[in-house]
């Protein structure tokens, strides 16, 4: 089945219907996600977005937000950009540190970092390009604790991708943080399921 790029406004379901759903959906989603995430080094992990994560998060922002109809285009525009569009991957990449200061002194030293993440099938490097929507190193050379990231794939790495085994790492290459993380066999075939 070919996935879905884009949510359009006759996704959006009446919140009351997602209100009385919201919790076997949540308890759903957050099953999803888990074959969807995949930690790189201490702080890092990778979320790769989807259609069905986007619907998810578009649905929690109108219920959390409670803006109505007049919200509902907004978060469209927000989120369409990261359902992948047939030959990418899209991940929110988020730095998790719980202590505040040392949250402060990691992100100040990983400036650039969302220049340097790439994933390697089979050694075939695909280097991710960062969501275009704003800057994520501050002028100060602080790294935000989110990132919004691309990985496209040419038609021969998707056809890699796709094979059965095949070695997948995803990695940051940042001088103050350098970390590779093996994608388990049971991602890669979740994730192959992105592409066209």
């Amino acid at each position: 089945m070919t996935p879905k790029h884009d949510l359009t406004r006759d996704d959006i379901v009446p919140m009351d219907v997602y209100v009385q759903e919201r919790k076997e959906r949540r308890r759903a989603i957050s099953e999803f996600k888990r074959q969807r995430r995949l930690s790189c080094g201490p702080d890092a992990t990778f979320y790769f977005e989807n259609y069905a994560t986007m619907w998810h998060q578009v649905h929690e922002m109108l219920y959390i937000e409670r803006g109505g109809e007049a919200q509902i285009a907004d978060e469209l525009r927000a989120y369409n950009p990261l359902i992948p569009k047939g030959r990418e991957l899209v991940a929110t990449v988020m730095f998790e540190i719980a202590d505040q200061d040392r949250r402060h002194q990691v992100l100040s030293r990983l400036g650039g970092v969302e220049n340097m993440m790439t994933i390697s099938i089979d050694g075939d490097v695909v280097k991710g390009v960062p969501e275009a929507d704003l800057e994520r190193t501050t002028e100060a050379g602080k790294a935000s604790s989110v990132q919004f990231m691309h990985f496209p794939f040419a038609d021969s790495q998707v056809a890699k991708f796709r094979v059965s085994g095949t070695r997948v790492i995803v990695g940051i290459e940042h001088p103050h943080y350098s970390h590779l993380a093996v994608m388990p066999e049971a991602m890669r075939q979740v994730l192959a399921a992105d592409f066209d």
